[in-house]
């Protein structure tokens, strides 16, 4: 059982971090499900977000609710700025113009921030507790407050997807844009929804994130990676197979850790995502174009 602790110790630390980069992550599935490309600017909304976070600490309170509502809202207003200014007059280009056209908008909006603050490391103010302690299983509060806000989010997109009529036509848009055209569904507010979310769940994310971790210009960036691989590993173009797929991931990564080290833990991660891609290569769930 002493034996034990450790690793159900990783799997929790795992199901935390695996939940607040879901965010993100749908956010990638849904951008390439409705926009069908790879928004590789994702991460670096995340860190436009974590820094929103901060600037409200500093300037209105330390309030964490308050900071959130920054980040998500700051967000998604850049999220959209440059969705008018880069991506909407990318519309009809190949997905390979649009993926690299984000890559250029993650590195404007990167610079932009180190031009302002720097390479310095701030942190988002949060209460301080203490674990509770469970025969040496460790649960801190406020990662039960992170788990809770990432689910509680998780579940209103869903709802939005599945319950309302915007969320209908979004789905109707991924899975056939021209027979959504022709229905008089208009992609234009479809897309503005589309980016709005991307936004604002990137930026709770970096908030989330910007919590359990150093805030520096690369937080969102160096995750990158892991996201799209969660995508993949779920199914990309679906939504519930990137929250699946990141919680595998983080768990995979926490647990990697116990044995390797952080040095190697993320290359443990891509082997399990490897042999799921060698056993089914379509991803777990098996979505292939569509948000469903």
């Amino acid at each position: 059982m002493l034996d034990a602790i450790p690793l159900i110790n990783a799997v929790i630390n795992g199901v935390v971090v695996g939940l607040l980069l879901a965010l993100p992550a749908l956010a990638i599935t849904m951008v390439y499900g409705i926009g069908r490309f790879a928004n590789a600017a994702t991460g670096d909304y995340m860190t436009f977000g974590a820094y929103a976070a901060v600037a409200s600490q500093f300037v209105l309170g330390g309030s964490l609710l308050l900071s959130g509502l920054v980040a998500m809202l700051a967000t998604a207003a850049v999220s959209l700025f440059f969705y008018a200014w880069v991506f909407r007059a990318l519309a009809r280009r190949s997905h390979v113009e649009c993926l690299i056209a984000s890559v250029g908008v993650a590195f404007a909006l990167r610079s932009t921030i180190t031009f302002f603050v720097g390479q310095g490391q701030f942190h988002i103010e949060t209460p301080l507790v203490r674990a509770w302690n469970f025969n040496g299983i460790r649960i801190l509060p406020t990662d039960v407050w992170i788990v809770a806000t990432a689910l509680a989010a998780l579940a209103l997109v869903f709802l939005l997807l599945h319950a309302t009529p915007m969320g209908r036509r979004m789905r109707a848009v991924a899975d056939d844009p021209d027979l959504a055209r022709v229905s008089g569904i208009s992609r234009r507010q479809v897309m503005l929804l589309l980016w709005t979310l991307v936004g604002a769940f990137s930026g709770l994310g970096g908030l989330l994130l910007g919590i359990k971790a150093v805030v520096i210009p690369e937080l969102g960036w160096e995750l990158l990676l892991p996201m799209f691989a969660s995508v993949i590993l779920g199914g990309i173009g679906n939504p519930l197979g990137a929250v699946a797929g990141m919680l595998i991931f983080g768990i995979s990564q926490e647990v990697a850790n116990h044995f390797v080290g952080p040095a190697y833990k993320i290359v443990l991660a891509f082997l399990v995502l490897l042999l799921v891609l060698l056993l089914r290569p379509q991803g777990l769930l098996g979505a292939r174009s569509a948000v469903r």
